[in-house]
């Protein structure tokens, strides 16, 4: 059974930092891009970071770039999202998913809530 299970978040002041972590399973984690979702208070889920099954090619969303850095480590079956610089606009409970072959089904985690205080 693929699982997805986020950790990390907290609330944080205005211009701090934070480090989520994604631990996934029941797949072959080394081979599928892994993405970082966020969905504010009242909005939409959308699209934050992506990252390449071998960690090489990352993008980011215009709102986060220069503040957030997506990495992973395949041995450890674990994304994570660094998160610098923070402002209360990133306030939202972040997931994590991967993307490929079969993933479309698959429920989504937990998340993990982010709360940026000014």
């Amino acid at each position: 059974q693929v699982q997805f299970v986020e950790s990390g978040g907290g609330l944080v002041q205005l211009g701090g930092s934070l480090r989520l972590s994604c631990v996934a399973s029941g797949f072959t984690f080394s081979s599928y891009r892994m993405n970082w979702y966020r969905q504010p208070p009242g909005k939409e889920r959308e699209l934050v970071a992506v990252i390449s099954s071998d960690g090489r090619i990352t993008h980011y969303a215009d709102l986060v770039k220069g503040r957030f850095d997506i990495s992973r480590d395949n041995a450890k079956n674990t994304v994570y999202l660094q998160m610098n610089n923070l402002k209360p606009e990133d306030t939202a409970v972040y997931f994590c998913k991967a993307v490929g072959v079969g993933m479309e089904s698959v429920s989504w985690g937990q998340g993990t809530q982010v709360t940026v205080s000014s």
